[in-house]
């Protein structure tokens, strides 16, 4: 990944001249743009990019953000600009099923997921994870009931300032934050579900899935909000699945397809390529 490549993610209300003012203000800063995309929401009347950019002749990052300022100001942009290269602090949260947490740890080692791994937080013991490998990253163990819940959150939320967390991602994990905590988080917490949303809810949603006789399984990554499971969404996925399969098959299949749909959704978020848009999302993708 170019340590000189930078993007700019923005969105407002579409008028005439934003592409060209934005597209001005980089080139008198000295940027070369190398990637852009836009898409102009017919619906809302929003606008959105993300502008991917490299400097030529010494331009400086900071000095730009300085320049752009009124340019945001005067269409009222939200806004931000950063290295590509710089990695995101993530922190993981998961409870007994441990196949994303694997899959993120994995695409991390390879270097596929730019991120710093801030920690990972359980609901269940260390020895649950015995098989896996730690090393150098920070566990802690948080045991939650219902009686037990507002001061776990609140150990939890400690870890996330403290540890300078970006982006938390619950990878199964099989506790429901409260509307106050998704508050605080939102728009950096990503949830893995498993089911195409909507659909099946509750406990065993794959044997939910059976008895109704199902013909389509999936996954669905969101945005965590206080309205549960009803985020803006991020990634979907499906498979193909016969009355042959039985709830165990339907379950490692659906294993499968949600480690790729938060993958992607984690990739693509951590690449600035995701913008919230109200109740849903604009993805460029990569």
């Amino acid at each position: 990944m170019p340590e000189n490549t930078y993007f700019l993610s923005l969105s407002c209300r579409n008028r005439p001249g934003i592409v060209a003012a934005v597209g001005r203000c980089l080139f008198e800063g000295g940027a070369n743009i190398r990637e852009a995309h836009q898409h102009d929401d017919v619906e809302t009347g929003v606008f959105f990019s993300r502008i991917g950019f490299n400097f030529v002749d010494g331009g400086d990052l900071d000095d730009l953000r300085r320049a752009f300022a009124p340019v945001g100001d005067a269409f009222g942009m939200t806004w931000y600009m950063r290295p590509v290269a710089r990695p995101q602090r993530v922190l993981v949260l998961v409870s007994r099923f441990d196949h994303c947490l694997t899959d993120i740890l994995y695409r991390w080692r390879i270097g596929e997921l730019n991120m710093a791994i801030a920690g990972i937080v359980s609901n269940y013991p260390r020895e649950t994870y015995r098989h896996h490998d730690f090393d150098g990253i920070p566990f802690d163990y948080l045991p939650v009931t219902a009686a037990t819940k507002a001061e776990q959150e609140a150990q939890l939320w400690r870890i996330i300032e403290e540890r300078q967390v970006d982006l938390v991602i619950l990878a199964r994990y099989m506790q429901i934050l409260s509307s106050e905590l998704a508050g605080r988080l939102a728009g950096r917490c990503i949830n893995i579900h498993h089911s195409f949303l909507p659909g099946f809810k509750g406990a065993r949603p794959y044997h939910q899935a059976h008895e109704r006789g199902v013909k389509l399984i999936g996954a669905t990554a969101h945005y965590v909000t206080g309205d549960l499971d009803e985020g803006p969404i991020i990634e979907q996925d499906v498979e193909r699945v016969t009355h042959q399969d039985t709830p165990d098959a339907l379950v490692r299949k659906g294993r499968d397809i949600e480690r790729r749909v938060l993958a992607r959704a984690l990739a693509w978020h951590l690449d600035g390529r995701v913008i919230l848009n109200g109740r849903k999302t604009v993805v460029f993708r990569d």
